[in-house]
């Protein structure tokens, strides 16, 4: 899957395993600052940007989304103890799932965005 397209839509997939790993969190109890994790909304929307747009560049979406969510997990002061499973099961499965999800968006994102260069 070194095509463009395949790079894209991989980027695309892990970025809404991303989201679906902060949905984890959510169910597990993870509480966030408004009534939807925004997180959820953000990934789901670059993700949609990600598939839409035409630029060679979008798929860097991907790659700046995925820093993004890995800096807030590294400077976050329950990251790493909700990957260890001191909030439970569910949520260090859903951070795991996240993290998962956000550095594949990374690799895939920098894959497609290089490729698209390359044509």
């Amino acid at each position: 899957m070194t095509s463009v397209r395949g790079m894209r839509t991989a980027t695309v997939v892990a970025l809404l395993v991303g989201a679906a790993g902060i949905a984890l969190l959510w169910a597990g109890g993870v509480e966030f600052p408004v009534a939807v994790p925004p997180g959820i909304v953000i990934l789901l929307a670059g993700a949609v940007f990600v598939a839409l747009a035409r630029w060679r560049w979008a798929p860097a979406l991907g790659v700046l989304l995925g820093v993004f969510v890995v800096v807030g997990f590294l400077i976050s002061p329950t990251g790493m103890s909700n990957l260890v499973g001191d909030a439970g099961a569910t949520v260090a499965i859903g951070q795991a799932v996240q993290l998962v999800g956000v550095v594949a968006a990374m690799v895939a994102g920098a894959l497609a965005t290089r490729a698209g260069y390359r044509r």
